[in-house]
């Protein structure tokens, strides 16, 4: 279902990723799109325009002050039937102010996760690539269900790489 799948890794210096004792903390890969407002356009999720983001291949991710950054998992996901996927934020980066937000991962999806770091300091945060970003938390359905996301042929399936906002 996890690929790479990692038992958990707890280094010194750096922020923990694999398995914990109720999820997967995934890790951040060094792939980043960071939000730039240089042409002040309008943000518009119905025509949303890619020259709102910088592309950084890098370490270390410097988020603007009151900004956001789009990343990735380094993990690809493939999420069974009866299976609905929840993340939350590491509480490392949580405690400096810096938000992750993913939508519920849903039974029959799959691909890389598309992350958002929103720093909402004042001051510029740094993110961290292919160390822990958030936990994701495995919610076992009774039964498969009626209609997967891959049924639907959903806008996201498959994805892999930072994905930007689709229609």
């Amino acid at each position: 279902m996890i690929e790479p799948f990692v038992e958990a890794q707890r280094r010194d210096g750096c922020i923990s990723y694999g398995l914990s004792s109720y999820g997967y903390d995934a890790r951040v890969a060094p792939e980043f799109k960071i939000f730039t407002n240089v042409d002040s356009s309008v943000v518009d999720p119905k025509e949303f325009d890619p020259k709102n983001f910088v592309d950084r291949e890098t370490d270390v991710c410097i988020i603007p002050p009151n900004s956001f950054a789009l990343a990735r998992t380094v993990e690809y996901f493939r999420i069974p039937r009866n299976v609905l996927v929840i993340c939350l934020g590491k509480s490392t980066y949580a405690r400096c102010g810096i938000i992750v937000n993913v939508t519920p991962l849903e039974p029959g999806w799959e691909g890389h996760v598309t992350l958002e770091f929103s720093n909402t300091t004042p001051l510029p945060a740094k993110i961290y690539a292919n160390e822990g970003a958030c936990q994701f938390l495995f919610l076992k359905g009774n039964e498969p269900c009626e209609t997967s996301y891959a049924d639907r042929a959903g806008k996201y399936m498959g994805q892999k790489g930072v994905t930007l906002p689709k229609l």
